[in-house]
């Protein structure tokens, strides 16, 4: 199971499946689900409305799309966003997708509710023979820990 879903409270708002446009393409695009301003040197996240189901194994790596950092000066706060598997079912939001985007122009920045932000790409991890994760997920986004 490898999907994209509409989080809860965005039920019946008419938010698009994230698809890929090409044939090759290996993201998805991810669309603003509200409009949003980012001031210039601020970092605002910008909400999808969805949340992205996948194996225990499989991560969603966030990347800006390319036309916002050339244009208009747009960037991920944290460069590569990562949704872990574990995250699509938090008690917080649902696993919301949130995009954390920074403007480093002088101008104000306006994204419109449709507008393309990022690519979306599902990858597979691997981890250590000795690895001793056991902790559960405690809440939603960047919760996983302060260090």
């Amino acid at each position: 199971m490898r999907r994209f879903a509409v989080v809860k409270g965005y039920e019946g708002q008419a938010i698009a499946l994230p698809e890929r446009k090409t044939r090759w393409s290996a993201g998805y695009d991810l669309a603003a689900a509200e409009r949003v301003e980012i001031p210039p040197g601020a970092v605002v996240l910008v909400p999808t409305g969805l949340k992205a189901l996948m194996q225990p194994d499989e991560v969603l790596q966030i990347y800006i799309r390319s036309s916002l950092a050339v244009r208009r000066r747009l960037v991920l706060a944290n460069q590569v966003g990562i949704i872990d598997a574990d995250y699509a079912h938090n008690p917080d939001n649902d696993g919301h997708i949130l995009v954390a985007v920074e403007n480093r122009g002088n101008e104000t920045q306006v994204i419109e509710r449709g507008d393309r932000i990022a690519q979306a790409i599902f990858t597979k991890y691997l981890t250590t023979e000795d690895d001793a994760a056991v902790s559960e997920r405690q809440g939603g986004f960047g919760s996983t820990g302060k260090r």
